[in-house]
């Protein structure tokens, strides 16, 4: 079971971390090493409130040195469990959906598994450079991902929190990629997506029995080729190459949210209360994955 929370209590926390990484840090991007460098530091204290166990990776792109923040939960254990979300922004966004909601997320999900019974490790990971390093070996999910697999590691599976803090519910607030999809899929972006290949199909289908049975929130869940738009944007795909099972937690972004990488993506514009019910059934999954 996720251990017991407050809901508003929950709201006020995420408020307050998105307000520290768009408002008083601002834009993330790769050229504002500072702002980086404060998002990293803010992560990091947030991070070890929860556990001792946080460690800094360091990576190099073209001469500068970029972070990730990697903390672990639980026992030591053959098998690991990461959680990934990107505190990078675009350059013309302070990225409070892309993707200061995701690390808010992640963040929130530190501080309740300070108190979680976890059969095996959980590693949160907070990336650098999945914005302006997308599709390169620059990304510092890349980094992270490789780390595993060259030391032999079993990963049971790694989840990216991806925008989570956009819903909706105005009638045709919710688009798709495709018309076949949009035929099965609701037509009102009140919903959270859990996203997968074909092949992560038993991963998704856990993810969303347990976050279903954690929230209100409506949860659905897709498995598609990687040639289906938005299937594999985030940190996610790394894992996917790394060959580790992988997967997506999303308000889906840009057929949602028209706010998507704009000066518009500001904190006024989430919704905190269902950004909460998010974290429940991410929790919920992320303790079941732990088992």
């Amino acid at each position: 079971m996720s251990p017991k929370t407050d809901h508003q209590a929950t709201v006020a926390a995420l408020r307050a971390d998105v307000a520290m990484l768009t408002q008083s840090i601002g834009i993330r991007d790769r050229a504002n090493l500072g702002a980086l460098a404060l998002a990293a530091r803010h992560i990091e204290a947030s991070l070890r409130f929860s556990t001792p166990h946080v460690q800094i990776q360091p990576f190099e792109v073209s001469g500068v040195v970029y972070e990730n923040i990697i903390a672990r939960f639980g026992p030591e254990s053959d098998e690991t469990v990461v959680i990934g979300s990107h505190y990078d922004s675009v350059s013309e966004s302070p990225g409070a959906d892309d993707n200061a909601s995701g690390v808010a997320g992640l963040l929130e999900l530190g501080r309740r598994l300070s108190n979680a019974n976890l059969s095996i490790a959980v590693e949160l990971a907070a990336y650098s450079l999945e914005e302006s390093a997308f599709s390169t070996q620059d990304m510092g999910s890349i980094r992270h991902a490789h780390y595993h697999a060259d030391a032999g590691h079993k990963i049971r599976a790694m989840v990216s929190l991806e925008m989570i803090g956009f819903y909706s519910d105005k009638a045709g607030s919710q688009e798709a990629p495709d018309p076949r999809i949009a035929e099965i899929y609701p037509k009102v972006g009140n919903f959270l997506m859990v996203v997968g290949r074909e092949e992560d199909t038993a991963l998704t289908r856990r993810l969303e029995n347990a976050m279903r049975a954690a929230t209100q929130l409506p949860i659905h869940s897709i498995n598609a080729p990687r040639a289906v738009a938005g299937i594999d944007l985030s940190d996610h795909r790394n894992f996917w190459d790394a060959g580790f099972p992988a997967a997506m937690i999303t308000d889906t972004a840009f057929y949602r949210n028209p706010n998507y990488h704009m000066p518009t993506d500001t904190l006024e514009t989430l919704d905190f209360p269902r950004m909460a019910l998010a974290v429940d059934a991410i929790t919920a999954a992320v303790i079941d994955l732990a088992r």
